[in-house]
């Protein structure tokens, strides 16, 4: 037989929307804006995408069902879409890494500094990401005249005997676009970085080491990071994002299209055929795959970060 406290259990599992309703109103309630807001300005513009995807749109006619045509058309005809993905991937794979462990190296090394001077230091490393434009002073120091600062640099230190056309010359530009992407890539995961830091446990750190942590190395692979997983979970989302999204430095430093290509990205190509060409329906198909290479490349990330300090 059940006991009263089994059967109050059972009766809980069995609740109905209604009653849920009742008793969390209040936790519904306060999330309900934001709901609207992802559902409004999120959710529903990728379904329609998606759904756009699979007709030819030009904006100023019906869309019209073409099935997969988009797709094969990608996949099989545009062989500039395919130098964007290769380009866009090895982009991700040197830029992602890379600024992901240089968030959390400076927010690592930064925490351990007074309150002061750790505001200044936030601030001096944050800073390029807030700037709006301030990445075009690469264009200057990239310039391909005389006055250029690497080329009068190079010139006076008898490097080079004339000046180098850097965003004309193939072999410059995917360089100097990671290198300017590596510069502003401390935003937002290295706030969280810096927030999760100042929030682990001390206590835990005495209990490392009654327990045997000898060393600060073994304190931040089995403390540290298991106790910031969720700001670590979130960096590798938003750092993600970042390396497969990259566009307007492309389009501002490279030109468009860039020299041979080599600075062409899937977003880029997204910007040529929605915003030049008006393909909204061909355009849909390039913003969908992109947005499942993200999905799938997220859901690696977190797979391997939950196995941190295992």
């Amino acid at each position: 037989m059940l006991t009263s406290r089994q059967v109050k259990t059972s009766n809980r599992g069995r609740r109905s929307p209604m009653q849920v309703w009742k008793e969390h109103k209040g936790k519904y309630l306060l999330i309900l804006p934001f709901a609207i807001l992802f559902l409004v300005f999120t959710a529903i513009p990728v379904l329609t995408s998606i759904v756009i995807s699979f007709t030819s749109f030009n904006m100023l006619e019906a869309p019209t069902f073409v099935g997969l045509r988009n797709y094969i058309n990608l996949t099989v005809n545009d062989d500039v879409f395919l130098i964007a993905v290769k380009n866009t991937l090895f982009f991700a794979l040197i830029t992602g890494p890379v600024s992901y462990l240089m968030c959390f190296v400076f927010s690592w090394l930064i925490n351990e500094l007074s309150p002061k001077v750790r505001a200044v230091m936030t601030l001096v490393f944050y800073a390029p990401s807030i700037s709006g434009n301030a990445y075009m002073i690469w264009k200057l120091i990239f310039s391909s005249d005389m006055y250029g600062y690497a080329n009068a640099w190079m010139m006076k230190l008898g490097l080079a005997s004339e000046p180098i056309l850097f965003f004309d010359t193939k072999k410059y530009v995917f360089p100097i676009l990671i290198l300017v992407q590596l510069w502003l890539s401390l935003g937002v995961s290295f706030l969280a970085f810096i927030a999760g830091l100042q929030n682990v446990d001390k206590t835990l750190y005495e209990a490392g080491q009654i327990d045997g942590i000898r060393n600060r190395w073994q304190e931040l692979w089995f403390i540290t990071l298991p106790s910031m997983r969720p700001q670590l979970l979130f960096g590798a989302v938003m750092q993600i994002t970042a390396s497969l999204s990259v566009s307007q430095i492309s389009l501002e430093l490279a030109g468009f299209p860039s020299v041979e290509y080599s600075g062409h990205t899937i977003l880029t190509h997204l910007h040529d055929y929605g915003f030049i060409r008006h393909e909204m329906g061909y355009a849909s198909a390039i913003a969908t795959i992109l947005f499942f290479i993200m999905v799938f490349t997220n859901i690696i990330v977190q797979k391997v970060l939950r196995r941190v300090g295992a």
